[in-house]
């Protein structure tokens, strides 16, 4: 029921439903090939700028969808949580199963895009078996969404201030992950300091398995692993603790 109702209320009165999932990830990868293909000239390590940005573009939107739609699950959901007695953690989980719908209608463009370059197109586009990593990699950018959520619906039932940062930081987080940009391009000191960012090998193993042209390491992957693990859990033991009371301060 939450998945149909996440799913259909968002475009129920729009007027092109739901090819916004099209429109949507197209317009912002024109978007950064103009500003920083073109513009800014920002090397791509050789992949062509609308390949690039929508393999990034596309792993991330379902990110911040995730974060962004499950960090409001308390105040969105007030007046059915205050009627019924149900798993609250079945409604930040419907947002990630329905995001999931929104990702592969994106993921299908994608891969259109994707299979025109790789067959019709002289570009040196080298997909290799680290492709099968895919479905972990979405399993773990829709745990991070998750774990993230649940910890900040959890503080702005008292600290409302956090919603306003929200969008501000979501964006910030954005840029401190390589989607307009190759890691590679960066210096070896501040390369560090971006693998810190648990989205930014994900990204890197997305591009590489089907780019080919990317920066691998089992190392990083296994860190982003290992810090959603983490993140769920300390997510999930937050978010169980606040809906006891959450009623009180909401």
């Amino acid at each position: 029921m939450f998945v149909k109702r996440d799913f259909v209320s968002i475009y129920k009165q729009t007027i092109l439903g739901p090819i916004w999932f099209f429109i949507q990830p197209l317009l912002t990868t024109i978007t950064f090939t103009v500003i920083f293909g073109k513009l800014a000239k920002i090397g791509t390590d050789g992949i062509p700028h609308i390949l690039f940005y929508m393999s990034g573009i596309t792993c991330w939107t379902y990110f911040a969808d995730c974060l962004d739609k499950t960090s409001t699950t308390f105040r969105d959901n007030q007046g059915v949580f205050g009627k019924v007695y149900f798993p609250r953690l079945i409604t930040p989980l419907s947002i990630v199963t329905s995001g999931l719908i929104k990702f592969g209608i994106q993921f299908f463009m994608f891969m259109c895009i994707y299979i025109y370059f790789l067959f019709f197109t002289d570009t040196q586009i080298a997909p290799n078996i680290y492709i099968l990593l895919s479905p972990l990699l979405v399993i773990m950018i829709a745990g991070l969404g998750l774990g993230f959520g649940m910890i900040i619906t959890s503080l702005t039932t008292k600290y409302r201030d956090l919603v306003f940062l929200l969008s501000f930081g979501i964006q910030l987080f954005m840029y401190s992950t390589p989607i307009i940009y190759p890691l590679s391009t960066l210096p070896e000191k501040y390369r560090f300091w971006l693998v810190l960012n648990p989205m930014t090998s994900i990204i890197e193993s997305f591009k590489y398995g089907f780019l080919g042209k990317a920066t691998f390491n089992w190392l990083y992957l296994a860190y982003s692993f290992s810090f959603m693990c983490i993140l769920l859990m300390i997510g999930t033991i937050i978010f169980n603790k606040t809906e006891k009371n959450f009623m009180d301060t909401i």
